[in-house]
């Protein structure tokens, strides 16, 4: 009875938690429908909350929550991340052979197959659920994450395209050290050398970081309202990516963490971001590179949605893991 009780407690919270979000992003939808939004200001939203906001936010957080000790102790764990999304690229590669996904898709489909997004839904989703101390180990996602995807993600989707494919080193490393992994560094940084920062620097920081979660559910509903409810579907193809972000990912993700040394809190919040939607950059790339970007704005907004439905299940699932 204990066990079902705490069961229990635990998905209403994971529920809870959902709803707070699902709120913010049906606000962002209906505003959008009511063209309170344009293509520039939902641009603009974009760039505050990755180049402002959540910056701010981590190094709020970072500092506040975290000793040198953590650390150190942390930032080896980002082998996990990586190692499951070379499994599921590896899985991604399979299926598109077996289920004979089209050429124009493969690229695609690999890319969002094995990629999540890790902070515009990610983010507040583990904020809603496990507060602030989960943000650091969702900016160890987020490392392995960008980095796979402004690569080998990148490249997949410009080989749909059928454009030469060329690769900017420069260009690549400006994604991958944005502003939001600038932030978690500097905190590291001032963390390990032991910085205090002025109080009215730490409030300035708390201020401006908080607006980094009602933005991206503004902004993710502002995205499914652009993309179109009346889009969506079922194919092959969008079903087989549901099974990659929603079963393969975060079953995956379970078996490397379970046994692993590390705190309780980061396998659940590495399980979550496992099974994020897609990317919302996704789309962005596929339409630079003339690869299928309709397909991806219904498979962001897809994934986004089923999220929602998912998360809760996952909560209670990973309670009792240790």
């Amino acid at each position: 009875m204990r066990k079902r009780s705490e069961a229990m407690q635990v998905f209403e919270h994971s529920i809870s938690g959902v709803l707070i979000i699902l709120v913010m992003i049906i606000l962002g939808y209906i505003l959008a429908e009511r063209k309170w939004f344009d293509e520039k200001s939902t641009k603009l939203i974009a760039r505050i909350v990755t180049q402002i906001s959540l910056p701010c936010y981590m190094v709020s957080t970072i500092m506040s929550k975290f000793s040198a000790k953590d650390l150190a102790k942390m930032i080896p764990d980002l082998r996990f991340p990586v190692v499951s999304m070379m499994i599921l690229m590896a899985i991604a590669f399979a299926l598109v052979r077996i289920c004979k996904i089209r050429d124009s898709h493969a690229g695609l489909f690999s890319s969002m197959f094995f990629n999540s997004n890790t902070v515009f839904v990610g983010l507040p989703i583990n904020q809603a659920l496990f507060g602030s101390e989960s943000i650091p180990y969702v900016l160890i996602y987020y490392m392995a994450n960008t980095t796979i995807f402004w690569t080998l993600g990148t490249y997949l989707i410009q080989r749909d395209g059928g454009q030469e494919i060329k690769f900017d080193l420069k260009k690549t490393l400006g994604k991958i050290f944005s502003p939001p992994l600038m932030g978690f560094v500097v905190g590291v940084i001032f963390v390990l050398l032991g910085i205090e920062l002025p109080d009215f620097v730490n409030s300035d920081l708390d201020y401006i970081g908080s607006l980094t979660i009602p933005l991206s559910m503004i902004f993710i509903g502002i995205s499914v309202s652009h993309a179109g409810l009346n889009k969506l579907a079922l194919g092959k193809d969008n079903l087989l990516i549901l099974l990659g972000r929603f079963v393969c990912a975060p079953l995956l993700m379970s078996l490397l963490v379970i046994p692993a040394d590390m705190p309780l809190i980061m396998k659940q919040v590495f399980i979550l971001q496992s099974a994020m939607p897609v990317m919302t950059n996704a789309p962005v790339v596929a339409n630079l590179y003339n690869a299928d970007s309709d397909y991806a704005a219904v498979m962001v907004t897809e994934t986004t949605l089923i999220s929602l439905i998912v998360v809760p299940i996952l909560m209670v699932i990973t309670q009792n893991i240790g």
